[in-house]
Parts: structure tokens; sequence; C-alpha cells
């Protein structure tokens, strides 16, 4: 009998790409986008990337100018451990810590949110905003999502921010905050 067998109905599996479990890293050792790519079972670190500056553009806009820059200071991690691959950072220029992730990349809308008031958005409306501009793959519920960027947040901020924080969000996504 064959050691190989030749099934053009059977795919080919690059050993390359599969995912061996006992290679997975403890959380404490994970970087802040390989952890919302891990927990919100994102394909790649590029849709964790995009996805989490709409979560925090929808967070920036519900809080205010003075909460905004407190969360900021704290945010200093490096967004990849030991990332060669600068092309991660492309659709956010110079972002290598997440504090660039917070912050808008774009001069325009930064300047409109510092000058008007805060917006107070549904719990319903912070799910769909996310769900339509991060562009979530089919299977993602925006829950999980939200979810998955909450907990790797909150690993890099003080308990004092992460109470502010939960202040500022409405019923369901301040309850997925204090789970996440």
């Amino acid at each position: 009998m064959p050691d190989k067998v030749d099934d053009p109905r059977i795919p080919e599996i690059d050993p390359t790409e599969v995912e061996d479990k006992r290679l997975l890293l403890a959380d404490e050792h994970r970087s802040f986008l390989e952890k919302v790519m891990v927990k919100g079972n994102l394909a790649d670190l590029y849709d964790a990337r995009d996805i989490t500056e709409v979560v925090f553009r929808t967070m920036r806009d519900m809080m205010s100018n003075e909460a905004v820059d407190r969360v900021s200071e704290e945010l200093h991690s490096p967004l990849m451990a030991e990332n060669e691959d600068k092309t991660l950072y492309t659709a956010t220029p110079l972002a290598t810590e997440v504090e660039d992730l917070w912050k808008d990349t774009n001069p325009i809308v930064h300047f409109l949110s510092r000058i008007r008031p805060t917006l107070e958005i549904k719990d319903t409306t912070f799910l769909f905003r996310v769900q339509q501009e991060a562009g979530l793959p089919p299977q993602s519920q925006p829950e999980e999502i939200v979810k998955a960027v909450f907990s790797a947040t909150k690993d890099e901020l003080s308990s004092e921010r992460i109470q502010e924080i939960a202040e500022f969000l409405p019923g369901t996504v301040r309850q997925i905050w204090e789970q996440a």
C-alpha cells in the first residue's frame, strides 16, 4: 500500500498553516492585537487592528476629551511583540503602540471630535456601528468582537480607567465591558 494518496478531490494542506494548539501562548505573553485576534476568533492581525480602531472610535465618541486623554496616557504597550513586518502598521501610520490605535488618525475627525460634545450612543447603535464600519467576518458576532477588544484593552488599563470607561458605556455594551 503506498504511503502517499493523490486524490484531487481532497485539498492539500500546507503544514505551515496548520495551527498546533500546543504552541498557543498564555494570554500574559500575547501582544494586544494577538489577544484581540484569538479572543475574537479573527483570521489575522490586520482584522484585529481594523476592528479595534472602530471599537475605539465608537468608545471615544461617547467619552469626554479629558477621559479620552487619561485613557491614552495609559495605553503604551506595543501592538505586537518583536514585529518585523511593518505592513501591519501601514493602515495606521506609525502605529506601534496601543495608544496609536486609540488616537484618531484622521486629523479632521480628530479635530471635530475635540470640539463637539460627547455623543449619546445606544447599545444597539454601538454594536451596529461596529458591525457596519469594521467589516466583521460573516461568522462573527459584534458582541464577541467587542468583548475581545474590551478584554485586551482592560489588560492595559488601571482599575480607575476601567471604571471611568464603564461609566460612559450604555446598557449591554457596559455589561460586555464588565464581563471582558
